[in-house]
């Protein structure tokens, strides 16, 4: 398997010149042929107008659906584009019917998002969620899944990546016990797409959501969600227009057969096209060689922060991948974060609000992430460790 030309990747990237950017998981650096790709796109619309423009990049615009599928291997039918992976998760959720006496199975480290979406229909339907206990591993416990499922059962969902560690949740082991009770599996892939090869039949999810913002390195307020035609007939989109559905007669309308039912007409066609260049960029690079290179990334990271004093690595999982969270000693991890932006190095704050099903549990309170990706260096991995600062009553580091 050929690897990632890492000296190519960073000339195309006019931000690691600036910035050792260590924050994929928030949002990445694009490459500069995605942006070029939207300002090309947006200086048409300011010469002839963005109905004109769209007209003009319609093929562009399609383009975007084969890369998508491609990634996920999907059928273009299948793939739905929105303004971002919270859209395209809730109006898979919210599409599905509910009846009281309904339950959901999810994980301990569920977004909060996710999570406040769950209790709201809970209260608005009458349906049960529950925590499928964590295995010895701190990853979703498969056997204990398999033994909660019943006839009430209507979905399983579960985030791929968790936003507030490295572990990567058993998506494929899940997707067979889906399949084998017949109910409907939502993979919330919003922090492996662009970082993991993935593929929805492997998997065996019915529905998967993800931005375009993070490891797809893709522009902000894009996303995009794939429908399995398994079930497509069964969900009613939350909200339909002219676009999702027709208006056949005076008292009537026809939701149409495809994925972009999901959609709505109206839409930011310069980061449609953005998106659809990442995602043809991550392919001409291969998702495997990414997966590789990002994997490898984390775990060297994870590898020198535990050996500096009064540094606590928490990624749990049998499998992990490029998101490493840790906590310094006495120190608040808003202020690490802090002195680390002072020294050029990007990284974020996972607080217990975000995953409350797991980060309260585990007593912690909030966590500095550091996520690199394929075109970060080993350098810039050295970097950020010297410039962690040190334990509270500490006398420094030799």
């Amino acid at each position: 398997m050929a690897g990632i030309d890492v000296e190519r990747v960073r000339r195309e990237t006019a931000g690691v010149g600036r910035v050792v950017h260590l924050n994929n998981a928030g949002a990445a650096l694009q490459p500069r042929v995605v942006v070029d790709a939207v300002v090309e796109h947006l200086r048409l619309e300011e010469e002839i107008g963005g109905y004109e423009a769209a007209d003009a990049r319609a093929g562009r615009i399609e383009r975007t659906y084969d890369a998508l599928a491609r990634l996920v291997g999907a059928g273009r039918e299948d793939v739905a584009v929105v303004e971002s992976a919270t859209r395209a998760w809730d109006m898979a959720f919210h599409a599905l019917p509910w009846a009281p006496g309904d339950r959901i199975l999810t994980a301990r480290a569920e977004y909060a998002s996710n999570a406040i979406a769950y209790l709201q229909t809970a209260r608005r339907h009458g349906v049960r969620v529950e925590v499928v206990p964590d295995d010895a591993d701190g990853q979703l416990d498969v056997d204990a899944l398999r033994a909660m499922i019943d006839e009430r059962v209507r979905l399983i969902a579960v985030t791929h990546v968790p936003t507030q560690g490295g572990l990567v949740n058993p998506a494929a082991e899940i997707g067979r016990v889906a399949r084998e009770a017949g109910v409907v599996y939502l993979l919330d892939a919003c922090q492996s797409v662009g970082q993991l090869p993935l593929d929805v039949s492997e998997i065996g999810c019915d529905l998967l959501t993800a931005p375009g913002r993070k490891f797809l390195r893709g522009p902000r307020g894009t996303g995009f969600l794939y429908c399995s035609p398994r079930i497509r007939e069964q969900l009613q989109p939350p909200f339909l227009d002219l676009h999702a559905a027709t208006w056949t007669s005076a008292d009537a309308y026809e939701v149409r057969a495809d994925a972009r039912r999901f959609e709505s007409w109206e839409g930011n066609c310069a980061a449609r096209i953005g998106l659809g260049v990442a995602a043809e960029y991550a392919l001409a690079l291969g998702p495997d060689a990414i997966g590789d290179r990002v994997t490898r990334l984390g775990a060297a990271l994870r590898a020198r922060l535990r050996t500096l004093p009064g540094v606590r690595v928490h990624d749990r999982g049998a499998r992990q991948c490029a998101l490493v969270t840790f906590t310094v000693e006495g120190r608040d991890s808003e202020d690490v974060a802090r002195a680390l932006r002072d020294s050029g190095i990007n990284v974020s704050v996972s607080l217990a609000e975000y995953a409350r099903w797991d980060l309260g549990p585990r007593g912690l309170a909030s966590l500095v992430r550091a996520s690199p990706h394929y075109y970060n260096t080993e350098a810039e991995l050295d970097r950020l460790v010297d410039a962690v600062p040190a334990p509270v009553g500490s006398s420094g580091r030799c």
